[in-house]
């Protein structure tokens, strides 16, 4: 039977006049997606009032908070010394969104401790 960890979390969404609003976010993985992570986030933060969640390699989380990475849709990379941005792309437009490092990291060793 397949593990799920999810933690929830805040993050701060960058506005196109760079402004900061904060946005709470769970971050999920589950051992049937030993390669994946997803994050999910409220539905009056989606264009369509529906719950978002992006799912994408953990492997572009890990190596995303060393040095920017792209795979398709999803950019990652440091922000600051202590926040990483996370790039959502889609038709609509870009989601930039920050997250604690700290509560990334966490969260990748509580889901490679889960992998094992």
């Amino acid at each position: 039977m397949p593990i799920t960890l999810e933690q929830p979390t805040g993050a701060r969404l960058l506005t196109a006049d760079e402004q900061e609003v904060a946005v709470p976010a769970t971050l999920r993985y589950t051992s049937a997606e030993p390669q994946a992570v997803h994050f999910v986030f409220p539905p009056w933060i989606s264009l369509d009032g529906e719950e978002v969640t992006w799912s994408f390699s953990r492997t572009l989380l890990v190596e995303g908070l060393q040095a920017p990475v792209v795979l398709g849709n999803v950019h990652v990379r440091p922000y600051s010394t202590s926040r990483t941005v996370v790039e959502l792309r889609a038709e609509e437009g870009v989601a930039a969104i920050t997250f604690a490092t700290s509560v990334l990291r966490r969260f990748l060793l509580s889901s490679l401790r889960l992998a094992d």
